[in-house]
């Protein structure tokens, strides 16, 4: 799905929440009525039969008592160190065995947010327009709009090196589950056993990594807790940090349709961008172990496998989590999300300038997205079938328990331990809406950011802190990023919005906060008379004392602080408790079903088996490919009928192309993939491991997904290859790439 760079945001998220928040995949409006078939599509013939793992059309249920758990419900993200042999034999009848899965590890890659694969014997990688998106435009040189314009290298010595850019491969895996439990062997207090893990874990890697050389070799070890803690590996990488652009399209080409196609099929997107990865000066040698491009294609029936990192999916919650994220913390994450959106959106139509200077375009696309998939996320939790077969599940799972009595007597009474704690959380509830992200330096304003460090400092100064302690509150202080009067106001409005909303106007911290004043009205007095408005001007004054708590941000964030300070010391102990719980969970699931059921994702690289395959779809079938035929009617229907505003319009490359495109050839195409945020960029190979697509979204139906797994309608959406070649050769001449592709370097 297209995950872009939402981690960050979910990670401020957990913390803010004591990390109980959920991750963050994607959402559009309900997708709109279907068009005409495209002149050269397979729409109107018939279907093959669906493979045994698809569901064509959602069952008929009379009932929810009716409903049961399916197969697959906790997903096909297969783990590599318990790679499905026999299952994918049995399936689809292909021999995978070692070297097969060897072959698909070494030629995946993870990238910062997003995945991605070598595709040529010379280290060429290719992975979506929107993972690389932040660094078209930090490779974009004085005069030059490159994510609006597109770049081509017409040479490796024109090639970009990105800066601070790490592209991992995946080189080694170890099992230390009997290391670690030996390690937390009799540690039961939640916060002892957290930190005799952390520590264990950093002992392991650390051991590892010497074996490897190191950092200064180029090799990395992470820590993978798999089934909530029941299984740990050490992941060996080989970490790349010498990569440049090679080409990318423009905005409107990868990104077309923008946000009202988003998550949305038939889609038309060549969200697509080649990387090269370099190894002291040169292409790194790859010729061993790279997917080699597919002239053929896909067509309806194939199955394919998506090999990629997904970042997150919360699968073995219990029912009563998910029932708790859907009247409570996903609610109000939502929340948070659309009033930053309006806030960055209004400043940005103000001063469209500033507004580029400061990359407004990518935080507020990057928040679009969320905004979209926890739309989608919550749609699924308000639906009563997946909560149903979530139950059923559940129940089953419960079942097994209580028919083994050690597995009663140690993890029998869990599901309903953490049903307590959920009620637990609802006593405080209002936190959840209200300090998600707090002081984040994209979302918050700086005024409110730079209270809390200049709070922090006059403490550490009153009770006689280190030197270098207070030397890094004022690096922090220094360090938040400034922002234009109007934005500031935005962004604290909203914050105060977000309070006004979860706690209610008449509570105690909403009239503290406001005093019957409207949020505008007090984010405007703040800004105008807070010494801390202004970088310069806060940095000078606080280490003088010149920022007491008459201020007018210290005097808000003191009222702030008296709601934030009982949310996290009631939310702490529970987080605590919740996490020692969800390990005790998963290491009972895996005593019940073993590899059988595979862990929730969490961003490490795994293998997804599908079948390219259509859906039902507002009363017919969306068609398993699109094509360029598509592109065009997309673009004609809506610009020179007067209707788009833009989303639709392609380049002037693209309306006078100096080639000759084939219209008919396959732009996207859909499969049953599993797929997550996280998993943009994941190459799509065949059983002879060629590449034959490039994963880069999931279809609104699929949002789901995030917490169970379903394909009667849940499609992954990829770009097709053929269509990325085509795009290569008759629109954009990049002939040494086509050669490179074809060739394999």
């Amino acid at each position: 799905m297209r995950t872009r760079h939402t981690y960050a945001l979910a990670g401020l998220i957990a913390l803010a929440c004591g990390g109980g928040a959920a991750p963050m995949p994607q959402m559009t409006t309900d997708p709109p009525a279907p068009e005409r078939p495209e002149p050269v599509m397979e729409a109107d013939t018939p279907a093959p039969p669906a493979p045994p793992s698809v569901t064509v059309a959602p069952p008929q249920v009379a009932g929810l008592d009716t409903v049961r758990a399916g197969r697959f419900d906790n997903g096909r993200m297969w783990t590599f160190e318990n790679p499905p042999s026999a299952y994918l034999g049995e399936t689809y009848g292909i021999d995978a065995d070692s070297v097969w899965f060897r072959r698909a590890r070494l030629g995946a890659l993870r990238i910062p947010g997003c995945s991605a694969s070598f595709v040529s014997g010379d280290g060429l990688v290719l992975t979506n327009h929107h993972c690389a998106r932040e660094h078209i435009s930090a490779v974009s040189r004085e005069g030059e709009s490159l994510l609006d314009d597109g770049f081509y290298a017409a040479s490796m010595e024109e090639e970009r090196a990105i800066e601070e850019f790490e592209a991992d491969r995946l080189v080694a895996i170890r099992d230390v589950t009997a290391e670690m439990d030996t390690a937390l062997e009799g540690i039961n207090e939640p916060q002892a056993r957290s930190q005799a893990r952390e520590s264990a874990e950093e002992e392991i890697a650390a051991r590892i990594s010497e074996e490897y050389g190191g950092e200064d070799a180029g090799f990395e070890v992470e820590m993978v807790s798999l089934y909530n803690g029941g299984r740990t590996s050490a992941y060996v990488f080989r970490r790349y940090t010498d990569v440049r652009m090679v080409m990318a399209p423009e905005l409107s080409v990868g990104y077309f349709g923008g946000d009202p196609d988003n998550f949305t099929y038939p889609r038309y997107a060549l969200d697509f961008t080649f990387l090269r990865v370099y190894e002291d000066g040169d292409p790194l040698d790859t010729s061993e172990d790279f997917f080699r491009w597919s002239e053929t294609g896909v067509e309806s029936g194939d199955a394919v496998f998506m090999i990629g990192n997904p970042g997150s999916t919360s699968r073995i919650q219990t029912v009563a989590e998910l029932e708790f994220r859907r009247d409570i913390s996903d609610k109000g994450l939502l929340a948070f999300v659309n009033n930053r959106i309006d806030a960055l959106e209004a400043f940005y139509g103000m001063d469209p300038e500033a507004g580029e200077a400061m990359d407004l375009r990518n935080t507020i696309f990057s928040l679009i997205n969320t905004q979209e998939a926890y739309g989608g996320i919550l749609r699924g939790l308000h639906d009563p079938v997946i909560l149903a077969k979530r139950r059923d599940q559940e129940r089953a799972f419960q079942e097994a328990l209580d028919a083994d009595p050690e597995l009663a007597e140690e993890y029998g009474g869990l599901i309903a331990q953490m049903a307590e704690l959920q009620d637990r959380k609802a006593l405080v509830a209002g936190g959840f809406g209200s300090f998600l992200a707090f002081a984040s330096p994209d979302y918050e304003s700086a005024v409110l950011s730079r209270a809390l460090f200049a709070f922090q400092y006059a403490n550490g100064s009153r009770a006689g802190a280190p030197a270098e302690a207070l030397e890094g509150v004022m690096t922090s202080l220094s360090e938040v990023p400034d922002q234009p009067p109007a934005l500031q106001e935005l962004l604290l409005a909203a914050r105060l919005r977000d309070i006004e909303a979860s706690y209610g106007a008449d509570s105690p911290l909403t009239a503290s906060l406001l005093g019957g004043r409207s949020p505008e009205d007090v984010a405007a007095s703040v800004v105008a008379e807070s010494v801390l408005a202004d970088s310069s001007r806060a940095v000078d004054a606080v280490p003088g004392g010149g920022v007491g708590m008459g201020d007018a941000a210290m005097q808000l964030l003191g009222a702030l602080i008296s709601g934030i300070g009982p949310f996290q010391q009631a939310l702490g102990p529970i987080s605590a408790e919740e996490e020692q719980i969800a390990a005790a969970l998963g290491r009972a699931r895996f005593e019940v079903y073993g590899t059988d059921v595979p862990p929730d994702a969490t961003f490490s690289l795994r293998i997804s088996d599908g079948v390219v395959s259509e859906y039902e779809y507002n009363g017919t079938f969306a068609p398993v490919v699109t094509t360029f035929y598509g592109l065009y009617d997309r673009h004609y229907s809506h610009v020179s009928g007067g209707t788009g505003d833009g989303e639709w319009d392609l380049p002037e490359r693209w309306l006078d192309p100096p080639g000759d495109p084939d219209l008919s050839t396959p732009i996207n195409f859909v499969s049953t993939n599993d797929i997550i945020g996280g998993n943009s960029g994941s190459p799509l190979v065949n059983a002879d491991l060629e590449l034959v697509g490039l994963a880069f979204d999931s279809n609104t139906e699929g949002l789901s997904g995030e917490y169970i797994f379903l394909t009667d309608r849940a499609r992954a959406v990829s770009v097709d290859v053929r269509g990325i070649l085509e795009a290569l050769e008759e629109v954009y001449l990049a002939e040494r790439i086509v050669e490179e592709l074809r060739s394999g370097g």
